[in-house]
Protein backbone atom coordinates (compact mmCIF):
# COMPACT_ATOMS: atom_id res chain seq x y z
CA UNK A 1 0.00 0.00 0.00
CA UNK A 2 2.86 2.38 0.76
CA UNK A 3 4.13 2.09 -2.82
CA UNK A 4 0.65 2.71 -4.17
CA UNK A 5 0.26 5.69 -1.87
CA UNK A 6 3.56 7.13 -3.01
CA UNK A 7 2.67 6.64 -6.67
CA UNK A 8 -0.55 8.58 -6.25
CA UNK A 9 1.22 11.87 -5.60
CA UNK A 10 -1.58 12.94 -3.30
CA UNK A 11 -2.61 16.60 -3.52
CA UNK A 12 -3.74 18.98 -0.76
CA UNK A 13 -7.22 18.93 0.75
CA UNK A 14 -9.17 20.09 3.76
CA UNK A 15 -9.77 18.07 6.91
CA UNK A 16 -12.91 18.21 8.99
CA UNK A 17 -13.64 16.47 12.27
CA UNK A 18 -16.18 13.68 12.46
CA UNK A 19 -17.77 13.21 15.89
CA UNK A 20 -19.89 10.30 16.99
CA UNK A 21 -22.29 9.15 19.67
CA UNK A 22 -23.28 12.71 20.58
CA UNK A 23 -20.29 12.98 22.93
CA UNK A 24 -19.21 16.57 23.39
CA UNK A 25 -16.28 17.42 25.62
CA UNK A 26 -13.25 19.67 25.46
CA UNK A 27 -11.31 16.52 26.33
CA UNK A 28 -12.35 14.74 23.10
CA UNK A 29 -9.86 15.59 20.34
CA UNK A 30 -7.16 14.33 18.00
CA UNK A 31 -4.17 16.13 16.50
CA UNK A 32 -1.06 15.62 14.40
CA UNK A 33 1.83 16.23 16.81
CA UNK A 34 4.75 15.06 14.61
CA UNK A 35 5.07 15.79 10.88
CA UNK A 36 8.15 14.71 8.91
CA UNK A 37 10.80 16.45 11.05
CA UNK A 38 14.57 16.07 11.18
CA UNK A 39 14.21 14.05 14.39
CA UNK A 40 11.36 11.96 12.92
CA UNK A 41 11.82 11.84 9.12
CA UNK A 42 8.88 10.49 7.09
CA UNK A 43 6.90 10.09 10.31
CA UNK A 44 3.43 11.21 11.33
CA UNK A 45 2.44 11.33 14.99
CA UNK A 46 -1.22 11.17 15.94
CA UNK A 47 -2.29 12.02 19.49
CA UNK A 48 -5.74 11.82 21.04
CA UNK A 49 -7.55 12.80 24.21
CA UNK A 50 -10.73 11.30 25.55
CA UNK A 51 -12.89 12.17 28.55
CA UNK A 52 -13.44 9.71 31.35
CA UNK A 53 -16.92 8.86 32.57
CA UNK A 54 -15.95 8.87 36.28
CA UNK A 55 -16.88 5.18 36.36
CA UNK A 56 -13.89 3.16 37.68
CA UNK A 57 -15.33 -0.02 36.14
CA UNK A 58 -15.14 1.31 32.58
CA UNK A 59 -12.03 1.00 30.42
CA UNK A 60 -10.98 3.41 27.67
CA UNK A 61 -9.46 2.48 24.30
CA UNK A 62 -8.21 4.43 21.27
CA UNK A 63 -7.49 3.39 17.70
CA UNK A 64 -5.11 5.63 15.74
CA UNK A 65 -5.32 5.70 11.97
CA UNK A 66 -3.54 7.64 9.27
CA UNK A 67 -5.46 8.68 6.19
CA UNK A 68 -4.29 10.16 2.88
CA UNK A 69 -6.09 12.61 0.63
CA UNK A 70 -6.67 11.40 -2.92
CA UNK A 71 -7.11 14.26 -5.37
CA UNK A 72 -8.92 12.16 -7.98
CA UNK A 73 -12.00 11.68 -5.79
CA UNK A 74 -11.39 14.49 -3.27
CA UNK A 75 -11.76 12.05 -0.36
CA UNK A 76 -9.72 10.85 2.61
CA UNK A 77 -8.78 7.16 2.60
CA UNK A 78 -7.35 4.94 5.35
CA UNK A 79 -3.80 3.73 4.84
CA UNK A 80 -4.47 0.02 5.21
CA UNK A 81 -0.89 -1.20 5.62
CA UNK A 82 1.05 0.33 8.49
CA UNK A 83 -1.47 3.09 9.21
CA UNK A 84 -3.64 1.49 11.91
CA UNK A 85 -2.63 0.94 15.53
CA UNK A 86 -5.58 -1.29 16.39
CA UNK A 87 -7.34 -0.53 19.67
CA UNK A 88 -4.97 0.44 22.47
CA UNK A 89 -5.97 0.39 26.16
CA UNK A 90 -5.34 3.88 27.57
CA UNK A 91 -6.70 3.65 31.09
CA UNK A 92 -9.67 3.48 33.38
CA UNK A 93 -12.57 5.86 32.83
CA UNK A 94 -12.40 7.09 36.44
CA UNK A 95 -10.01 9.84 35.27
CA UNK A 96 -11.19 13.20 33.92
CA UNK A 97 -9.34 12.52 30.66
CA UNK A 98 -6.68 10.23 29.21
CA UNK A 99 -4.29 10.89 26.34
CA UNK A 100 -2.22 8.62 24.14
CA UNK A 101 -0.52 8.69 20.77
CA UNK A 102 1.04 6.66 18.00
CA UNK A 103 3.96 7.39 15.68
CA UNK A 104 3.71 6.03 12.13
CA UNK A 105 6.67 5.97 9.71
CA UNK A 106 6.25 5.69 5.94
CA UNK A 107 8.65 5.30 3.02
CA UNK A 108 9.45 8.71 1.53
CA UNK A 109 7.46 9.57 -1.59
CA UNK A 110 9.26 9.20 -4.92
CA UNK A 111 9.38 12.62 -6.55
CA UNK A 112 6.36 14.10 -4.84
CA UNK A 113 4.51 14.60 -1.62
CA UNK A 114 1.25 13.54 -0.08
CA UNK A 115 -1.10 14.97 2.51
CA UNK A 116 -2.19 12.93 5.50
CA UNK A 117 -4.34 13.37 8.55
CA UNK A 118 -5.13 11.25 11.57
CA UNK A 119 -8.40 9.79 12.68
CA UNK A 120 -8.90 8.49 16.20
CA UNK A 121 -11.71 6.19 17.27
CA UNK A 122 -12.50 6.21 20.99
CA UNK A 123 -14.27 3.42 22.86
CA UNK A 124 -15.52 3.18 26.42
CA UNK A 125 -15.91 -0.49 27.35
CA UNK A 126 -17.13 -2.50 30.31
CA UNK A 127 -14.68 -3.76 32.93
CA UNK A 128 -13.87 -6.88 30.88
CA UNK A 129 -12.83 -4.71 27.94
CA UNK A 130 -15.07 -6.73 25.62
CA UNK A 131 -18.43 -4.96 25.54
CA UNK A 132 -18.39 -1.52 23.87
CA UNK A 133 -20.56 0.97 25.77
CA UNK A 134 -19.91 4.14 23.72
CA UNK A 135 -17.91 5.06 20.64
CA UNK A 136 -16.80 8.34 19.09
CA UNK A 137 -14.40 9.22 16.28
CA UNK A 138 -12.70 12.47 15.32
CA UNK A 139 -10.32 13.57 12.60
CA UNK A 140 -7.26 15.55 13.60
CA UNK A 141 -7.54 19.27 14.26
CA UNK A 142 -4.99 21.94 15.11
CA UNK A 143 -4.44 24.06 18.20
CA UNK A 144 -4.31 21.57 21.08
CA UNK A 145 -2.09 22.54 23.99
CA UNK A 146 -1.38 19.17 25.57
CA UNK A 147 0.79 17.52 22.94
CA UNK A 148 3.23 15.35 24.88
CA UNK A 149 5.72 13.77 22.51
CA UNK A 150 5.28 16.48 19.90
CA UNK A 151 8.10 17.47 17.56
CA UNK A 152 8.77 20.33 17.73
CA UNK A 153 7.55 20.99 21.27
CA UNK A 154 3.94 22.16 21.31
CA UNK A 155 3.27 21.23 17.66
CA UNK A 156 -0.40 20.58 16.84
CA UNK A 157 -1.83 20.45 13.32
CA UNK A 158 -4.81 19.07 11.43
CA UNK A 159 -2.80 17.61 8.52
CA UNK A 160 0.77 16.66 7.57
CA UNK A 161 2.48 16.84 4.18
CA UNK A 162 5.26 14.29 3.77
CA UNK A 163 7.67 14.95 0.93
Amino acid sequence: MRSLLLALGVAAGLASPVAGAGITSRHLWATINVCDTLKHPDAVGVRGSMPGSSNPKERMYMRFRVQYFRASDQLWHNITKGGNSGFVFVGLAKYKARQAGQLFTFAPPAGGSFQMRGKVTFQWRDRTGKKVLRTAAVATTAGHRSTAGSDPDGYSSDTCVVS
